[in-house]
């Protein structure tokens, strides 16, 4: 079994989020998110989720 890099784990789901409406995957800051300032690039919704770790 591999073992996991933390690097990779970082920049792979460090402060990513996925729209709920049309799953684009933002960065942004998750204080951002939660205070609703952050739109989907794609939609303009603020509804954001955090992105699944496989």
């Amino acid at each position: 079994m591999a073992t996991k890099i933390p690097a990779a784990q970082a920049r792979l789901f460090k402060n990513v989020f996925v729209c709920k409406s049309c799953s684009t995957k933002m960065r942004a800051d998750p204080k951002k998110i939660l205070e609703r300032k952050v739109k989907c690039r794609k939609c303009g919704k603020r509804e954001f989720r955090a992105i699944r770790k496989k």
